[in-house]
């Protein structure tokens, strides 16, 4: 039905979508007030009015003093129409192509590109694309480990709380990078559990260690308690970084860089660096996730986004655990699909 309306009506095509992406962001940002609206959608004021008072007609969003928020039939419609639209989009059929050429669970791509300048949406698109998988598929997980990061720390605000999560226990897959206490692993576990009603445990350390320091760590009781329940993960949820962005932010000394760069090192996760062919060329002392511990892991989230961490993400992905699921961007997947083309 709908494919026969979209080639008598074509315009329908272009109208709906742009009303379901209004939609899909008064959800994510909602409440939000018209003129911020706008400009995250790249809508003059009076385009923004004209579709708010439409979508207000027809009861999917309730619109009071402090902005616009979806109401219960919004979110009906979105969740209804969310597959046809992927359709109709282009989406589905390259998420298709890159979950058959990885040869993982699966890929979801959602719109936008994290490195285009204004489109702030697309980090909040992979946030929330990333809670619903974890919401629909962690199922009795019990223990989640977490990364630490800006995609990652996306994701709890996206996150509704559920019943029968009490009793999950959220912590840190690694230690401290960088200087933003907001992106820390163990910040983000809090995030994440107070997202969804359950606990979590601080693991405060530094995510590289010297050799000693790694060794006297491995002796201290809250370090074994950590290690056991790595042992145990029913979930990850984990980024994937550019190896020389990550070395910069490590402070790495300059013969480690130097060493990444002839090594051929592109991408980055758990403190590990691949090259193209998803071999690890060198690694941190850490006493996090090792790889190690993946295969074991039943669920694993990796989000990652922005046409820029294309080769970053193919290089991880060509030895990733075959039950990944991959959440990125349009501009991130775009560039992967020339590589593999290539």
């Amino acid at each position: 039905m709908m494919e026969a309306q979209r080639k008598l009506v074509p315009e329908m095509v272009e109208l709906m979508q742009q009303r379901y992406r209004m939609l899909k962001l008064i959800k994510m940002s909602g409440p939000i007030g018209r003129r911020p609206l706008g400009q995250i959608a790249g809508l003059s004021e009076r385009e923004t009015r004209t579709m708010m008072d439409i979508l207000r007609a027809q009861n999917l969003i309730h619109v009071a003093k402090e902005g616009a928020s979806i109401t219960t039939e919004g979110s009906s419609v979105l969740q209804t129409l969310e597959s046809t639209m992927e359709d109709w989009s282009g989406r589905a059929s390259i998420a298709k192509g890159l979950t058959d050429f990885l040869g993982i669970r699966s890929v979801k791509v959602v719109a936008g590109d994290c490195d285009m300048d204004g489109d702030s949406t697309a980090k909040s698109l992979l946030g929330m694309e990333a809670a619903k998988q974890f919401s629909t598929e962690i199922g009795d997980g019990k223990i989640v480990a977490v990364t630490g990061g800006s995609t990652i720390a996306s994701i709890p605000s996206h996150i509704e709380k559920f019943s029968d999560t009490t009793d999950q226990l959220f912590i840190a897959a690694r230690g401290g990078v960088g200087d933003d206490i907001g992106l820390q692993a163990n910040v983000i576990a809090a995030s994440f559990a107070e997202a969804c009603g359950g606990t979590y445990s601080t693991f405060y350390y530094p995510e590289s260690l010297s050799e000693e320091a790694q060794k006297a760590f491995r002796n201290e009781p809250f370090v074994v308690k950590m290690l056991s329940l790595y042992e145990t993960a029913d979930c990850v949820l984990h980024g994937i970084g550019d190896a020389q962005t990550m070395a910069v932010l490590r402070n790495s000394p300059e013969e480690e860089q130097q060493l990444l760069q002839r090594s051929g090192a592109i991408g980055e996760a758990f403190g590990y660096y691949f090259d193209k062919d998803g071999h690890v060329v060198h690694r941190i002392r850490t006493v996090g996730i090792q790889t190690s511990h993946l295969e074991r892991i039943p669920l694993i989230i990796s989000v990652a986004g922005g046409s820029s961490k294309a080769e970053a993400i193919m290089a991880y992905m060509a030895s990733a655990p075959k039950q990944t699921i991959l959440v990125t961007d349009e501009g991130a997947a775009n560039e992967m699909l020339k590589l593999i083309t290539k």
